[in-house]
């Protein structure tokens, strides 16, 4: 517990936590309201086929960059600074240094982001309603993709701390990741056809992001399915970086 109160002392005291989190905040609410007004003006030809779920989390695409930016900066911020040798010092079973800064993470993006989420959600379906294009909390798999959206930001800002944990380098590991996020999706567009659809659902973003969906899509994994493939990456990062911690200096 000590370790936990450490990290989390730290990460109230950086100014790039306060300002990561509330960028993705911003993002998740404000453009989860943007895209329906947008969708209000342009409504469907088909309301049957209108996702007004995914209208809603829109803006969880786009903060996504900021809660993995912010993953990379828990631990390369200390890196930077010199400050990881002291806190080594202090917990000489490295791993358990990078336990507590998941966790705490992990927690810290979760309780923010669900109500972000839900926030976004409610007032997206009221922009919505105009139109009647709305729909509500408790119809089939609507409460699970909202909160699903709040456990993939979780996960990916947990993929920012493992891949900054093994590049050690700011820029390195916000470039990695963009990468894991937006890479594999056009690397897999010049496969052929038929590998590229097998491929697809497999990638950590199709996969994390099966979760916020709520109607059937054959492009995509089921919803815990594609979640927890999303968590085996996430957890492979962890591993590597765990490894990379007891066999490098800092």
């Amino acid at each position: 517990m000590s370790v936990m109160r450490a990290e989390l002392t730290k990460f109230r005291s950086v100014s790039s936590t306060a300002w990561s989190l509330l960028s993705a905040l911003a993002l998740i609410i404000g453009f989860g309201i943007l895209y329906a007004m947008v969708r209000v003006t342009r409504p469907p030809a088909d309301p049957a086929g209108f996702d007004a779920v995914s209208v809603s989390l829109s803006g969880v695409q786009v903060a996504q960059l900021a809660v993995g930016v912010l993953g990379v900066l828990v631990i390369t911020n200390e890196y930077t600074s010199g400050l990881i040798r002291t806190t080594f010092a202090a917990v000489p079973r490295r791993s358990r240094v990078l336990w507590g800064k998941a966790a705490v993470l992990a927690v810290a993006i979760f309780t923010l982001c669900l109500p972000a989420v839900f926030g976004a959600f409610l007032t997206g379906q009221s922009v919505l309603s105009a139109e009647h294009l709305d729909v509500s909390l408790g119809e089939p798999g609507v409460a699970r993709a909202v909160i699903g959206a709040a456990l993939y930001l979780t996960v990916v800002a947990v993929i920012g701390l493992g891949l900054g944990a093994i590049l050690r380098r700011t820029a390195g590991g916000v470039a990695a990741v963009i990468g894991i996020l937006f890479g594999p999706q056009m690397l897999a567009g010049f496969l052929p056809s038929e590998l590229a659809d097998d491929v697809y659902p497999w990638l950590p973003s199709p996969a994390g992001l099966a979760i916020t969906t709520t109607r059937p899509d054959s492009t995509l994994l089921s919803p815990w399915a594609g979640f927890a493939v999303f968590v085996l990456y996430a957890a492979g990062l962890l591993a590597v970086a765990a490894w990379r911690l007891r066999r490098s200096d800092a």
